[in-house]
C-alpha cells in the first residue's frame, strides 16, 4: 500500500484538476444559474407590479362596475400571443381580462386578501406553472365604492426559456474555462517541476562523478535543500580525505613491523608464518572496509555480468579436478551500485564456498525487481542446518568452524553486504544444498 506522503506530484496535481473540473466548476455553474433564475423571478415581480399599477391608473369605476379602455398602456397585455395576462374580479366574478388572456382556458382563483396587500407567488393551473401577482383595492369614492381584485399572471415558461439560453451560453464558457484551466495547470505543473528535474539531473551528475556540488540557481523553496546537500557533499569530501590520510599512515605504520617479523627467525616456523599471513590478510581486509566507508561507492555502477564471468572462469580453473557444472543467469544491463572490488569479494567468497561444498553443481542467478538487485548462489552439497544459519551470520562467531566449506570468508561477505545496507539470508536450495540470497536496494 502506497503511503499518502509517497503519492507522486503528478497524481496530486491531477486530483486538484479533477476537483476543479468535476466539483468546483459544476457548483459554480449551478450557483450562477440559480442566481440568474432568482434575478429573473425578481424582474418578473417588478414587471407585473408595474403593469398592476398601470391598470389601476387606467381603470374607471362607473355605476358600480369596472370600465377599462379598449387599448391599455402595457403592450404585453394587448397581444394575443403574449405570455403575460391580466384579470379583474369583483365579488369573485370576472369582470375584465386583457386581450392576451383571450386564449386562456382557465380562470385563476380569486384571492381573498386584505385590502391593499399584494401577494406574489408561483401557482399551477392545468399542470403549467405561472407567477401570479394579486392585489385587492377599493374602487370608487366615499359615496360609491367596491372592492376589486387585480390578478396578473406570467407564464413560467418565459423565464425558463430565457434561463435555458443563458445556461447554454454559460455551459459553453464553462467548458472553455475548464479547457483553459487544464492547460494552465498543466503548463504550471511542468514549470514547477523543472527545478526538481534539474535538481535530479545534477544529483545524477554528482553520482557519475561529473560534478562535485549542486548549483544555487533554484527557487527559494529548494534553496535550503541544495545548501544542505552541498554541505553534506563537502563533509563527505573532507571525511574521505581524512580516511585516505589515516589509511596511508596506518599502512606505513604496519608495513615495517610486519616486514621485520616475516624476515625474523620466528618466520621460519610454519605456524608463525601462517599467523603472520593471517594478520596481514586481516589488516588488508579491515583497511579495505575502511576505504569502502570513506569512498564514494554510491557514485559507482559496476556491471555484475562481467564480474561474475571473470569469477566463474577462475573457479573453473581452480576446481578443474572436481568437474563442477556451473550454471549462471545474469542479464548484461544489471548493475551493482558500488565498488567493483567489493562485488568481486562478495561473489568470489560465496562462489568459492559453494564450490568447496558442492558435489557437482553450482548455480548463480542474478535478477532485478522493484529496484532490488537479487543475487542467489546455490549448490548441491549437504547444505547448512537451519539452527546454524542465524548463528553463521552473527558478528563475533568463528565462521571457519563450520564444515563443508561454508563459512570461509563469510565474515568478509557479511560485513561488505552490511556496509551497502544490503541483506544476506541462507536457505535450502532446490537442488539440495545451501542457497545464499543477497539483496541490494538501489532506489
Amino acid at each position: 500500500m502506497v503511503n499518502s506522503t509517497q503519492v507522486p506530484l503528478k497524481i496530486r496535481q491531477g486530483f486538484v484538476l479533477v476537483f476543479v473540473l468535476i466539483i468546483a466548476l459544476p457548483v459554480l455553474f449551478y450557483s450562477v444559474s440559480s442566481a440568474y433564475y432568482a434575478s429573473l423571478v425578481d424582474a418578473t415581480e417588478n414587471n407585473l407590479e408595474a403593469h398592476l399599477y398601470s391598470l389601476i391608473s387606467e381603470v374607471e369605476f362607473i355605476d358600480e362596475s369596472v370600465k377599462m379602455p379598449n387599448t391599455i398602456l402595457a403592450p404585453e397585455l394587448n397581444r394575443i400571443d403574449s405570455d403575460t395576462f391580466a384579470l379583474i374580479y369583483q365579488n369573485n366574478d370576472l369582470v375584465w381580462y386583457s386581450e392576451s388572456a383571450v386564449s386562456l382556458d382557465f380562470n385563476p382563483n380569486s384571492i381573498d386578501s386584505e385590502t391593499g396587500a399584494s401577494e406574489f407567488k408561483q401557482v399551477y393551473y392545468q399542470g403549467n406553472s405561472y407567477w401570479q401577482l394579486s392585489l385587492t383595492v377599493i374602487l370608487g369614492n366615499a359615496e360609491q365604492s367596491q372592492q376589486a381584485v387585480f390578478i396578473l399572471l406570467r407564464d413560467d415558461k418565459a423565464l425558463t426559456d430565457v434561463l435555458s439560453e443563458f445556461t447554454n451560453t454559460l455551459m459553453t464558457w464553462m467548458l472553455i474555462l475548464g479547457a483553459i484551466m487544464t492547460l494552465l495547470m498543466s503548463l504550471g505543473f511542468i514549470w514547477n517541476m523543472r527545478p526538481l528535474q534539474r535538481l535530479d539531473k545534477e544529483i545524477k551528475a554528482i553520482e557519475s562523478g561529473k560534478k562535485e556540488r549542486l548549483s544555487h540557481t533554484y527557487p527559494v523553496e529548494l534553496q535550503a535543500i541544495t545548501e544542505d546537500l552541498n554541505l553534506l557533499l563537502e563533509s563527505q569530501r573532507r571525511q574521505k580525505e581524512r580516511y585516505r590520510a589515516s589509511l596511508s599512515d596506518l599502512a606505513h605504520a604496519l608495513k615495517t613491523p610486519l616486514a621485520i617479523l616475516k624476515s625474523s627467525p620466528m618466520a621460519d616456523d610454519n605456524d608463525a608464518q601462517e599467523q603472520l599471513d593471517r594478520i596481514n590478510s586481516m589488516i588488508e581486509h579491515q583497511l579495505k572496509r575502511a576505504a569502502t566507508g570513506g569512498s564514494d561507492t554510491w557514485k559507482k555502477k559496476t556491471s555484475v555480468a562481467s564480474v561474475l564471468e571473470s569469477i566463474l572462469n577462475a573457479m573453473k580453473k581452480v576446481y578443474h579436478q572436481k568437474v563442477i557444472e556451473f550454471q549462471s543467469n545474469c542479464a548484461e544491463h544489471l548493475k551493482f551500485l558500488g565498488d567493483k572490488t567489493d562485488l568481486m569479494e562478495i561473489l568470489g567468497n560465496l562462489i568459492d564456498n559453494a564450490c568447496k561444498a558442492c558435489d557437482s553443481k553450482v548455480e548463480v542467478n542474478v535478477s532485478s525487481s522493484n529496484k532490488v538487485l537479487t543475487i542467489e548462489i546455490t549448490d548441491d552439497g549437504p547444505g547448512i542446518e537451519p539452527s546454524a544459519r542465524k548463528k553463521l551470520l552473527q558478528r563475533g562467531t568463528r565462521l571457519d568452524t563450520y564444515e563443508a566449506g561454508h563459512g570461509v570468508g563469510l565474515a568478509i561477505v557479511a560485513d561488505l553486504v552490511n556496509d551497502y545496507q544490503g541483506t544476506i539470508t541462507i536457505d535450502t536450495a532446490p537442488i539440495g544444498g545451501a542457497k545464499f540470497i543477497i539483496e541490494f536496494k538501489y532506489d
